[in-house]
């Protein structure tokens, strides 16, 4: 796990863990690893785990339960919505590169569909649901 942006670790790893629910890596409904494990997983402090997983309680993409654990939300409206604002952010820094080097949106669509649908790529399926 790359740890070494600019921005509080705990950020960083909130948005690890939130990559891994809209991925369905961590599916609805399933248990969350402790902080433990996740501190020992990640090398980081507890407290700071604990601190990026409570960012994700407060998004409603987890919620403790006092005896059973931490659980990734069934709601699936929640976890479209975050990775909607997920992909969102990442094409802004996309369109973002491709006009400051000169590209328009044909170019840029053109572009897109042929990285999409390269070889090495194998064309994209998505696992999760978009919709």
């Amino acid at each position: 796990m790359d740890l070494d942006d600019s921005r509080p670790i705990w950020v960083q790893l909130a948005d690890v863990f939130r990559r891994r629910i809209v991925s369905g890596q961590w599916p609805p409904g399933t248990k969350v690893p402790s902080v433990r494990e996740l501190a020992a997983d990640t090398g980081v402090n507890p407290n700071t785990v604990q601190r990026a997983l409570g960012a994700l309680d407060r998004e409603g993409l987890t919620a403790a339960e006092r005896t059973a654990g931490r659980f990734v939300t069934t709601r699936k409206s929640v976890i479209n919505f975050v990775r909607r604002n997920l992909a969102s952010g990442a094409t802004d820094a996309y369109i973002d590169t491709l006009t400051a080097i000169g590209m328009d949106l044909d170019q840029t669509t053109a572009l897109l569909t042929e990285r999409w649908w390269a070889p090495d790529r194998q064309g994209r399926q998505t696992t999760g649901d978009a919709s």
